[in-house]
């Protein structure tokens, strides 16, 4: 792997602040978060309830904007945007990934995986549909094109949910406990795509409380009271595939 200084930055915090005003009360929700995630990378960021990981998840995501430091994604300075201009290069930069997949219901597969393209004026209504027809085949869901959500399992979904994620070709793929509404074998399942998706170069965040998904990442991120109290790679990652194929046979 190459080093450190020789891979792009893709994400950047500096010295990230978070304060909200409840009542006559200030709650510091981020107390000065400074990283730097590279290229390629696969981070897993985990915390308990309170510990401010929802609220650096809104800061990643171009969702919201810190009360002082600043947050830099793609080489872009983010801090200072209007909220349109954020919006714009959240639909750029960044692929989401929701714990309840975020598909609209009647609508089929490719119709869900086009929607970030829809903002997109360097496609045409033909190449949205091309693109979107890929990105499907590479989460395994080629045969799948005009299933509608209610014709799908929850794993079929999460990875109709990837795909739309990958569509945009972002800079960056941010995950919010993707797999927290799947049983054990389907997150493995999951957790393959990740990994995948991880040898290819991809660069994933990858939020949850679920401190098993960290022996899958390349790097652990550790969140407690609005800090960071530990930022660790894994020189021994665990391979997901093995994982999913030692799993107990399940009944039919």
């Amino acid at each position: 792997m190459m080093a450190d200084k020789e891979r792009k930055v893709v994400i950047e915090l500096q010295d990230v602040r978070r304060e909200f005003h409840v009542g006559s009360e200030i709650v510091k929700a981020l107390r000065g978060v400074s990283f730097k995630i590279h290229e390629g990378e696969f981070v897993t960021i985990m915390g308990t309830s309170g510990s401010g990981k929802s609220t650096l998840l809104n800061q990643l995501g171009c969702l919201d904007t810190p009360t002082s430091g600043e947050y830099i994604l793609d080489g872009v300075p983010v801090k200072k945007m209007r909220r349109r201009e954020r919006a714009v290069l959240r639909n750029r930069k960044i692929g989401f990934i929701f714990q309840n997949y975020n598909l609209l219901a009647k609508t089929t597969a490719v119709e869900n995986v086009e929607l970030p393209l829809m903002y997109n004026s360097a496609y045409s209504a033909k190449q949205r549909r091309q693109a979107a027809i890929e990105a499907l085949k590479a989460v395994g869901l080629g045969d799948r094109l005009e299933h509608k959500s209610n014709q799908m399992s929850g794993g079929q979904m999460q990875r109709v949910a990837i795909a739309r994620a990958l569509v945009n070709n972002p800079a960056v793929i941010l995950a919010d406990e993707a797999t927290g509404n799947l049983d054990t074998r389907t997150s493995f399942e999951i957790l393959v795509l990740f990994q995948e998706l991880h040898r290819q170069g991809r660069t994933i965040i990858f939020v949850t409380h679920n401190p098993d998904i960290a022996q899958y990442s390349s790097r652990n991120i550790m969140l407690r009271d609005g800090k960071i109290c530990s930022d660790v790679e894994n020189n021994n990652i665990l391979n997901a595939a093995e994982a999913l194929a030692a799993l107990p046979k399940q009944d039919d």
